[in-house]
């Protein structure tokens, strides 16, 4: 057994990774966008916002049988480590996945961390490696996506009308990265408002969005080949930025988008602003992508308010992953 770093110039590694991961989807996830290289190299280059994770691959001989990754913000909760680990459904119950842990937990205490956190799609073997290694579920999140094709326009339509009285002194503008330099401390502040989406149990503090992640984000999205949509909702009394919706579309996969975020702001909710963003943004990726058939989403189980938005909107339930923690030691 041989574990090693790699990097998104070591291109051989890239693609062995990427055969592992979408080996352990089709047992886990099959709905999930398959993984290419060029979408690694983005990942590893770039991460979410400019803090790509760190990678590993552990290999068997010349065989990748399992790999894992630790990724830390110096934005905010500088006390956590987030690890990721996947091994080969061939390959499991044989310690790989402990030796990864072990690693990735001495990097975390190097780091100078203090609290773990991993992800797993809710299966007996992802939830039976957490436990067994002291993680405690503390999220449900769960996967719905949106199929284009079988979306009612109509009524969708009529929903927006009915939803517009209420939101008579807002006006949705259309926004295209990169934003002016003038406009990222607005957004910096409204993207914050994320932070009052449910965490549940999870030992988590509240995100720092500053200018510059703002752009950061930006730009790691479009050097990872995502084309980037952002509709804003503008107060017209005073000018301020009540919410967004973005969504990101796949450049080397035309037919897969992502909802990356959709917020409004405390002081600018109960006027149906996140309908009238996610049916806006609907309307404006029809005229944009017109090769798009899917939008993939993400909410806390507890999320009431955005779920039932997502819900009149056609989204279908895809799965159910956990979020676990611990303590380092």
């Amino acid at each position: 057994m041989d574990i090693r770093p790699f990097t998104p110039d070591d291109l051989d590694d890239v693609a062995a990774w990427t055969d592992l991961v979408n080996a352990i989807a089709d047992v886990d996830a099959p709905w999930t966008l398959r993984q290419t290289v060029t979408l690694g190299v983005g990942q590893f280059r770039h991460g979410w916002d400019g803090e790509p994770e760190s990678p590993y691959l552990l290999r068997v001989g010349d065989v990748a049988v399992g790999w894992g990754s630790i990724a830390t913000s110096d934005y905010d909760n500088l006390d956590l480590a987030f690890l990721t680990i996947g091994i080969h459904p061939d390959h499991q119950r044989r310690g790989y996945g402990t030796a990864l842990l072990d690693l990735l937990r001495a990097e975390a205490r190097r780091r100078g961390r203090t609290s773990l956190l991993t992800e797993a799609w809710e299966t007996r073997a992802g939830d039976g490696f957490a436990t067994r290694h002291g993680f405690e579920r503390r999220l449900a999140s769960i996967s719905r996506r949106q199929l284009l094709a079988d979306v009612d326009r109509a009524d969708l339509e009529q929903r927006y009308d009915e939803a517009l009285p209420h939101a008579a002194d807002y006006a949705l503008e259309r926004w295209t990265p990169p934003t002016p330099d003038e406009r990222l401390a607005d957004v910096a502040a409204m993207a914050s408002s994320i932070n009052d989406a449910p965490t549940d149990d999870l030992d988590y503090e509240d995100e720092v969005f500053t200018p510059e992640r703002v752009r950061a984000y930006e730009e790691a999205s479009a050097a990872r080949g995502f084309r980037q949509y952002r509709l804003v909702a503008r107060h017209l009394p005073t000018g301020e930025l009540a919410g967004q919706s973005v969504v990101v579309v796949v450049s080397t996969a035309h037919a897969w988008g992502r909802q990356h975020d959709t917020t409004v702001t405390r002081p600018h909710r109960g006027h149906r602003l996140g309908l009238l963003l996610k049916i806006g943004m609907l309307r404006w990726l029809a005229e944009a992508e017109p090769a798009l058939e899917r939008i993939d989403t993400w909410n806390a189980e507890s999320n009431d308010q955005m779920i039932g938005v997502n819900e009149t909107l056609g989204y279908r339930v895809m799965g159910r992953e956990w979020t676990y923690q611990r303590p380092l030691d």
